[in-house]
C-alpha cells in the first residue's frame, strides 16, 4: 500500500516552489508506516510466552535429552558403524591421559601424581553422561592447574591442607558452573576479547615451561607464577645444576616433539601423535630399573586402588578460593565451550553452551567427592580424540575405564617414571600455548587487539597470573564500554540513480540534500551513550559534510533524518534525550524526522509520547520517503515565507504550517499533482515502486 503526496498547497511554500522549476506534474510515493497503536500491540512478554511454548511442545525424549545429554547418541547408536571408531579414540586418547594429562598436570599443581589420576577418573565419566559434546576429552589441563598452584603458593604442598584447598576449589567451580549453566550466563564471558585469552595462556606457558625446569636442572627452584623470581631462582641455583636429568629430560622431550609433528604431518602416523608422552615415559622408566642413576629423581610410590568417597568439609577457606573459582570457570567457557562447539560444528550435530557448562560443574562436584582437583576440557587430548574418529560420548567411558584399569593394577609400575620425563610431557604440551600466530594475526588486522594481547601477556608474566588477568579483562571491558559509549554515526547520502541511501564516508559519489541532513546511528541508544548522540548530531547541523549537494541553495539545516534501522533498542534516558533534542531543534526551525525503527523502538518511542511530540506523519518506513516529503517543504531563498515582521515567533509559526500540511496530506485520499523541485535530482518512485 502507498500514499500519494503532492508539493504543499500552502501560499507561501506553494510560491516558493513555483519559481523553482517549470511545473512537471510529479508525485511523492511514501509507504505508509504501521504505528504500533495502529497494530496489535507487541507483547511485553514476547520471550517469556516463547520459552513457555516451547516448554509445551516439549515431549518426554526432549526431557530425557535436557537432562541426560548422553540419551541423545544412545538412542541412535549404531554398534557397526560407531563401536570401533569410539573404541579406538577412548583407547588412544585413555593412554595419552595417564602419564601425561593426569600424573604430570598434577605436579604441575602442587599435587601428588596419583590426584592426578583421580581427576582423571570420576569427571571423565560423569561429563559423558552430562556433557553434551562427544568429542571433548575432560580431566586435568596446564592452565588450570597452574592457576591451583598459583592460588595455593601460600600453603604448604606437601601438607594435609593443601590437597583438601584443591579438592575444595573443584566443588566451588563446579557449583559456579552449574549455577551459572541452569541461569543461562555463560554470556557473560563474551565480554572477555579473545585476545586477552590468548595473551595470557601464551604468558602462562613460558610460566609453566620454567616452573618445570627443576626437574631438567636437578635442584629446586622457587615457586612463583612471575618470570623474574623464577629466572632470578634458576640463575642463582646454577652450581647445583646436574647433567643426568638435563640429558634425560632433554632426550624425552626431542622424542615426543618429534613423535608430535610425525603425528601431525603425517596420517598414516597418526598415532604417534598420542603414543609420545607413553613413549617418554616407558624409555625413562626402563632407564631407570637397568642403570639406577642415583641423581635422578623419581615419582616414588603411588597408592593402589579406586579413590574413597568423600565429601569436603572444612569450608573456612572458601572466601579466599572465590576469585581463582571465577578464573577457571572462565577459562572453562571460552576454551572448553569453544572448542566443543567446534568439534559439534564438525561432527554436524547442535550444542548448547549453557548445557556443556551445567555438564563440566556436574563433573567437577562428582569429581570433588572422589579426590579430584578441577578440571576442564582438553585442547589437545579433545583434537586427538577427534582425529582418531570418536563419534559419540562412549569414547570417554573407554578413557574412564583405562583410568581405572590404570590405578587398580598398574600403580606399582609408575614408581619409577622419571621426573624429568613428566616434566618434559608437560613442556611438550604448553608449547602448543604459546599463540604467536595469532599476535602477527592481530598486528595485522587489529592494533587494538594486539595491545590487549600483549598487555595481558606482559602483566601476567611480570606482575603473576590475578594481576594479568584483572589487567586484561579490565581492559577488554574498557574497549568495549567505549565503543558502546561512542557508537558509529554516518551521515547518509543517496547513491546516483538509486533510492539508496550510504555512509557518505564509504561511498564519495553519494550526494546530499542541501537543508537535510540524514544521520544514522549503529548502536542501540541507551543512557551510557545519549551525550555523545546529541553531541554528533549539533556537530552535524553546523559543520557541513564535503559531499556533493543538490536542491534549492539555502544556509542551514531545516530538518534532520534519522535512520534508525540499526537501532535495537532505546531506553528511558534515550527517550528523553530524543525530547530535549527535539525541543532545541524546535527553538532553531528544525524538524526531526524517523525512518525505519524497529517495532520494540517504535512501540517505545510512542508509549513514551515522543512520536506524538514530533508528529506521527514525521515517521517513515524508508530514508528516501522522509527525504522527498522533507524536500517538498525546504523553502526557497528565492522566494521566502511570506511572515509578517511582527511576528514573534517565526520559528513556531513555520513548524506549524508545515505539521499542519503534512497532517492535511496523510488525511487526504487524492491529492493534486505536485512540482519537482530540482531538474538535477533523481527521479522520485514511479506509481510500481515499494
Amino acid at each position: 500500500m502507498e500514499i500519494t503526496y503532492a508539493s504543499s498547497s500552502l501560499p507561501d511554500i506553494a510560491t516558493s516552489a513555483s519559481a523553482r522549476t517549470p511545473a512537471t506534474s510529479r508525485t511523492v510515493k511514501v509507504i505508509p508506516l504501521q504505528h504500533p497503536y495502529d497494530s496489535t500491540p507487541l507483547a511485553a512478554s514476547f520471550s517469556f510466552s516463547r520459552s513457555r511454548a516451547k516448554v509445551k511442545r516439549m515431549k518426554a525424549v526432549d526431557w530425557i535429552d535436557l537432562f541426560l545429554p548422553c540419551y541423545r547418541w544412545m538412542r541412535t547408536y549404531d554398534w557397526r558403524r560407531d563401536l570401533q571408531p569410539d573404541v579406538i579414540s577412548g583407547v588412544t586418547v585413555g593412554i595419552m591421559l595417564v602419564p601425561q594429562q593426569s600424573m604430570s598436570y598434577a605436579k604441575l599443581a602442587g599435587l601428588q601424581p596419583i590426584y592426578g589420576l583421580y581427576t582423571g577418573l570420576v569427571p571423565v565419566f560423569v561429563y559423558s553422561i552430562f556433557g553434551s559434546s562427544r568429542q571433548l576429552a575432560v580431566g586435568p589441563v596446564a592452565l588450570v592447574s597452574l592457576l591451583v598452584s598459583n592460588v595455593l603458593g601460600s600453603v604448604d604442598s606437601s601438607t594435609e591442607l593443601y590437597t583438601e584447598l584443591a579438592i575444595l576449589l573443584s566443588l566451588m567451580v563446579g557449583i559456579l558452573e552449574c549455577t551459572m549453566g541452569l541461569l543461562r550466563l555463560g554470556w557473560l564471558i563474551r565480554f572477555i576479547s579473545h585476545s586477552v585469552i590468548s595473551g595470557f595462556t601464551t604468558a602462562s606457558a613460558f610460566v609453566i615451561a620454567l616452573s618445570q625446569a627443576k626437574y631438567f636442572l636437578g635442584y629446586d627452584v622457587d615457586k612463583s607464577s612471575k618470570i623474574i623470581p623464577l629466572v632470578n631462582s634458576i640463575i642463582s641455583g646454577a652450581d647445583q645444576f646436574s647433567w643426568p636429568p638435563f640429558m634425560m629430560g632433554s632426550s624425552i622431550l626431542a622424542i615426543i616433539l618429534i613423535m608430535k609433528q610425525l603425528g601431525k604431518t603425517r596420517k598414516n602416523l597418526r598415532f604417534l601423535r598420542a603414543a609420545g608422552p607413553l613413549t617418554a615415559v616407558a624409555l625413562g622408566t626402563a632407564f631407570v630399573k637397568i642403570f639406577h642413576p642415583s641423581s635422578i629423581s623419581l615419582v616414588g610410590d603411588i597408592p593402589q586402588g579406586l579413590p574413597p568417597f568423600s565429601i569436603p568439609k572444612d569450608f573456612s577457606n572458601v572466601k579466599s578460593l572465590i576469585p581463582t573459582s571465577f578464573l577457571i570457570t572462565g577459562v572453562a567457557i571460552l576454551e572448553s565451550v569453544g572448542i566443543a562447539k567446534v568439534l559439534a560444528a564438525k561432527n554436524g550435530y547442535e550444542l548448547d553452551s549453557n548445557q556443556e557448562l551445567f555438564g563440566l560443574g556436574v563433573a567437577n562436584i562428582c569429581g570433588s567427592m572422589f579426590s579430584a582437583y578441577p578440571s576442564t576440557g582438553s585442547f589437545s587430548r579433545s583434537a586427538v580424540n577427534h582425529e582418531s574418529g570418536a563419534r559419540t560420548g562412549l569414547s570417554g567411558i573407554i578413557m574412564g575405564v583405562i583410568m581405572a584399569c590404570a590405578l587398580q593394577f598398574m600403580t606399582p609400575l609408575f614408581e619409577y617414571i622419571p621426573q624429568c620425563a613428566l616434566a618434559a610431557i608437560v613442556i611438550s604440551a604448553v608449547i602448543g600455548l604459546v599463540d604467536y600466530d595469532e599476535a602477527i594475526f592481530l598486528w595485522k588486522v587489529d592494533k587494538k587487539d594486539f595491545f590487549l594481547w600483549a598487555v595481558t601477556g606482559a602483566t601476567t608474566l611480570f606482575l603473576g597470573i590475578e594481576i594479568g588477568v584483572l589487567v586484561g579483562v579490565g581492559f577488554s571491558l574498557a574497549f568495549v564500554i567505549h565503543e558502546s559509549a561512542n557508537p558509529h554515526i554516518a551521515v547518509l547520502g543517496r547513491l546516483p540513480g538509486t533510492t539508496v541511501y550510504r555512509n557518505i564516508q564509504q561511498y564519495p559519489e553519494a550526494y546530499t540534500y542541501n537543508g537535510i541532513v540524514i544521520v544514522r546511528i549503529d548502536s542501540p541508544i541507551y543512557f551510557a551513550n545519549t551525550s555523545y548522540i546529541k553531541d554528533r548530531l549539533r556537530e552535524y547541523e553546523i559543520v557541513a559534510d564535503q559531499s556533493t549537494k543538490r536542491g534549492p541553495e539555502v544556509e542551514r539545516i531545516f530538518f534532520v533524518i534519522l535512520e534508525m534501522a540499526p537501532v535495537t533498542y532505546v531506553d528511558s534516558s534515550a527517550v528523553q534525550s530524543l525530547k530535549e533534542l527535539y525541543q532545541e531543534y524546535n527553538s532553531r526551525d528544525i524538524q526531526i524526522a524517523i525512518a525505519n525503527p524497529n517495532k520494540e523502538v517504535l512501540l517505545t518511542l510512542a508509549r513514551s509520547g515522543f512520536i506524538d511530540q514530533i508528529g506521527k506523519e514525521w515517521c517513515f518506513v524508508r530514508v528516501h520517503d522522509a527525504v522527498q516529503v522533507c524536500l517538498q517543504h525546504v523553502p526557497n531563498p528565492n522566494n521566502p515565507p511570506r511572515i509578517p515582521d511582527s511576528s514573534p515567533d517565526k520559528s513556531s509559526r513555520f513548524l506549524e504550517r508545515l505539521r499542519t500540511q503534512r497532517k492535511e496530506d496523510l488525511s487526504s485520499s487524492k491529492l493534486e499533482s505536485g512540482e519537482y523541485f530540482d531538474p538535477h535530482l533523481e527521479p522520485l518512485l514511479s506509481s510500481k515502486s515499494h
